[in-house]
């Protein structure tokens, strides 16, 4: 499973780390705002992520695992909204994608996220 490693951190990341970083993880550089409306409720949610370019869009390590509530509304919407260095980019076509090798990360990120086990990653499109 993935993400094992960080699970204890969850609460944590979702009751103080989010509600703080969302101010600012925009402007930093791989890093942004998700933003998705919920499936259920239609409430626009802003998730902070480690995000990185790709050749055609971005993609995200599934820390937590792909069965998390934004992945799942990213999913059912299509698509998304991210605010990344200060810009809004639409995102559509996500992909998930299980990859051991995590051939998409930039090289210095491969390392940690194969100590933390993560391989599963979100990727989608620009456009």
């Amino acid at each position: 499973m993935s993400g094992t490693r960080l699970a204890f951190l969850r609460p944590f990341t979702t009751h103080v780390f989010n509600p703080l970083s969302r101010r600012v993880v925009s402007h930093l550089p791989w890093f942004g705002l998700v933003i998705v409306p919920g499936r259920w409720t239609g409430v626009i949610r802003r998730v902070p992520m480690n995000v990185f370019h790709v050749d055609d869009g971005y993609a995200m390590a599934l820390t937590y695992g792909r069965d998390v509530d934004w992945v799942q509304n990213v999913l059912a919407a299509g698509g998304c909204r991210l605010e990344t260095r200060g810009r809004i980019v639409e995102l559509r076509d996500p992909e998930l994608i299980h990859d051991p090798s995590r051939a998409l990360m930039p090289l210095p990120v491969r390392f940690f996220l194969g100590w933390l086990r993560v391989d599963d990653f979100l990727r989608l499109r620009s456009g």
